[in-house]
């Protein structure tokens, strides 16, 4: 019998029982999936950093020394272990080798420094770190020292290109050039595969309420969710899939290096998001598909040298992890020859997308159908009632491809599952006849003027169809009287200028209700974005905020 990490809520009995007789999981883990890649496309070549090119069978052979290696060292299985490296191929290595010995990779972006990487190990009780030595500007060294001083127990510390040997430290490395794959060692670590129903990985998320959080996933249920998400926008072995966004990121993560693993298509790393870095990437490699952030995307379109390129390659885009608005859609689509596909995803496990034969009103409208057929997605009112088609409300879901629960936070889990298990998104969306979801809002992020409802992404949708504004964000704004009001920050395009009149006249000639007008507006030179690319909406609030006391 399996015996679970502490802290990680299993599965029900009864629903266990339902997904392994219909095979809806498929009794995998990670590591099996590197292994059936080798044994397949062994001189594939997979994985390409800036760096190095690697194959299949070279991905294998490199995660199983160092799995044994980090044995040696003392990781155990069950032990968790924060990995953060940047978009390089050492990353692959670090994962899988996890995978194969059944320690627990607890993932973390490149730019976390000792507050994020502190709190990751008081979340996740992670007792070792596989961390690059320098990346870009940055010595993690001192960072290291730091999170040491407050964590005694996180007792191994692996570095990654630490090329001079300027620590005490073990580097990934060593580990692995200085490990032997004896029959012996191979047979200790075949023995050590992991349960498919254990914890497979863990990431980081503030969830419905914004605290953070950690969320584990399980070989079973993470292999679900890739598998029939791969499948769902037609992810194939001839895909060349770039990756931009930071790998530690569930939207890069999943959809796409896990994706193509499972395709068996190949990943390039690029460990720059510069419009410059991506285009010559896409040129090079000749991508076929790009899996990352609408913002991305709008900022690559309005690349002055986009023109300069060739981009003919390009097949299909997956964008997910913000609202891809109609816009942006019908751009990427004229612009670059490209199917979108508009999704919604997050590391609790949620997962849709449109489909291929889905017309352009589809895609621009609605983030598709949920990928696993066997999950369950519906909405519900306030009091948790299921609500009819087309009709607003909470998304909740449940499934083979859908988390369980928090770790270790009874608190939270008492709070965001339904009594029948159904996770609360808080997300308002409604799905219709057919399935298609149409997200209309965050139950957090709404607008409560006077006892009206707003929602911030409608008003923002309203915003960016003017063909000046490059991006818009909606946050709220207290009001002694109502409560609180609609305030939009606004980027426009290099070299125009506009007030708050003219953006109030073109959402009148968009037949903007007056709910829709936001009473606000700060025009920004440039939008700040979080760590995975997201607006970062806690900024502006901050700017917000400082801007009304400076006027008091």
């Amino acid at each position: 019998m399996t015996k679970f990490l502490e802290g990680f809520v299993p599965y029900k009995k009864e629903d266990v029982e339902i997904y392994n007789k219909f095979r809806w999981w498929a009794g995998l883990t990670l590591g099996d999936i590197l292994d059936r890649a080798a044994d397949i496309h062994p001189q594939k070549e997979a994985f390409v950093d800036k760096n190095t090119r690697i194959t299949y069978a070279a991905a294998r052979d490199k995660a199983n020394r160092l799995a044994i290696g980090l044995l040696d060292l003392g990781i155990k299985p069950l032990d968790r272990v924060i990995v953060q490296i940047p978009n390089w191929n050492e990353f692959v290595f670090s994962y899988f080798a996890l995978q194969k010995m059944g320690a627990i990779p607890v993932l973390a972006i490149d730019r976390y420094r000792q507050f994020e990487i502190n709190r990751l190990v008081d979340l996740s009780g992670a007792t070792a770190w596989i961390v690059a030595s320098r990346y870009k500007k940055t010595d993690y060294l001192p960072i290291i020292q730091d999170v040491m001083k407050d964590h005694p127990t996180l007792e191994h510390i692996i570095t990654v290109r630490n090329d001079e040997n300027t620590s005490d430290f073990s580097t990934l490395e060593t580990l692995i050039t200085h490990t032997e794959l004896t029959q012996t060692r191979l047979e200790r670590l075949a023995e050590l595969r992991p349960d498919p129903m254990q914890v497979a990985h863990m990431g980081p998320t503030g969830g419905t309420t914004g605290a953070p959080k950690i969320v584990p996933r399980t070989h079973n249920s993470l292999i679900t969710s890739v598998d029939y998400c791969a499948k769902s926008w037609d992810q194939h072995t001839e895909d060349i899939n770039l990756i931009a966004g930071p790998i530690g990121h569930d939207l890069s993560m999943t959809k796409g290096f896990l994706g193509s693993m499972i395709t068996l298509g190949k990943t390039i790393f690029l460990d720059s998001t510069t419009d410059k870095d991506i285009c010559e990437t896409i040129e090079r490699e000749k991508i076929t598909s790009i899996i990352w952030v609408p913002a991305l995307a709008q900022r690559l379109l309005q690349y002055e040298d986009l023109g300069k390129y060739d981009l003919s390659s390009l097949k299909k885009m997956h964008s997910a992890g913000g609202a891809s608005h109609p816009e942006l859609v019908k751009d990427v689509t004229k612009k670059l020859n490209m199917t979108f596909y508009n999704g919604y995803g997050a590391t609790e496990g949620m997962t849709s997308i449109t489909r291929t034969t889905d017309d352009i009103e589809t895609i621009c409208t609605t983030v598709g159908r949920q990928t696993c057929p066997y999950d369950t997605y519906t909405v519900i009112d306030f009091n948790g009632n299921p609500l009819p088609p087309n009709t607003e409300g909470e998304l909740v879901l449940k499934g083979p491809g859908v988390f369980t629960g928090y770790y270790n936070n009874p608190e939270e889990n008492q709070k965001v599952f339904t009594r029948d298990g159904f996770f609360q998104t808080g997300d308002l969306a409604r799905i219709d006849e057919h399935g298609y979801i149409t997200l209309t809002g965050r139950i957090k992020e709404m607008i409560n003027r006077g006892g009206e409802s707003i929602s911030t992404r409608e008003i923002e949708g309203l915003i960016l169809q003017h063909p000046d504004v490059v991006t818009a964000a909606v946050i709220p704004m207290p009001d002694p009287k109502l409560g609180e009001k609609a305030c939009a920050y606004i980027q426009l395009k290099a070299g125009i200028h506009a007030t708050f009149d003219d953006i109030i006249s073109f959402l009148k000639s968009k037949q903007a209700s007056v709910l829709q007008l936001p009473e606000r507006i700060e025009f920004i030179d440039a939008m700040p974005y979080t760590a995975a690319q997201k607006l970062d909406k806690t900024s502006l609030r901050k700017d917000l905020e400082k801007k009304i006391q400076e006027k008091k």
